[in-house]
């Protein structure tokens, strides 16, 4: 007969499982991203994206869930939390996954970012962002030098 408090690895709260091992060996010490894929194999990891444009949560949450769609279809498992008009949570229960996904999204129009373990990737939208800035900056020193002080204090 078994005791109550003896439960399968598998039924275990995530911090209190044992850790699978890693091969060292077959991690390339050059890639740091193979490395945090090793360390995160099984274990629950959040991804947070921000959505271009000037998004309502509504919008929002149509745009995520076309991307957890599009993973979903790619076999990738994930929850979808939507935490402000422009920002989402994508939580894994695999985090070895994450960089895939991150490179996913990334890839997408209307993201702006991606943050993985406290590191942050430029999307699609911050590319266009960057572009769209810099013309406008030349538009308004032109203004600005005709004498306008609105502009002179926006620069």
């Amino acid at each position: 007969m078994q005791k109550d408090d003896d439960i399968e690895e598998g039924d275990l709260p995530e911090h209190k499982r044992t850790s699978p091992p890693i091969d060292f060996s077959k991690i390339d010490p050059s890639n740091p991203e193979n490395l945090l894929k090793a360390t995160k194999k099984g274990k629950t990891l959040m991804i947070f994206v921000t959505v271009s444009g000037n998004p309502t949560e509504k919008d929002t949450e149509e745009i995520t869930s076309l991307w957890q769609g599009s993973l979903y279809n790619a076999n990738y498992d994930v929850q979808r939390f939507v935490v402000g008009s422009d920002r989402a949570i994508f939580m894994l229960r695999d985090g070895s996954y994450a960089w895939e996904i991150k490179d996913f999204l990334i890839n997408q129009e209307r993201c702006v970012d991606v943050t993985v373990e406290g590191q942050t990737y430029p999307g699609k939208a911050a590319e266009k962002k960057k572009n769209e800035i810099k013309p406008d900056k030349k538009k308004d020193a032109t203004v600005s030098q005709k004498g306008n002080r609105a502009n002179k204090n926006e620069l």
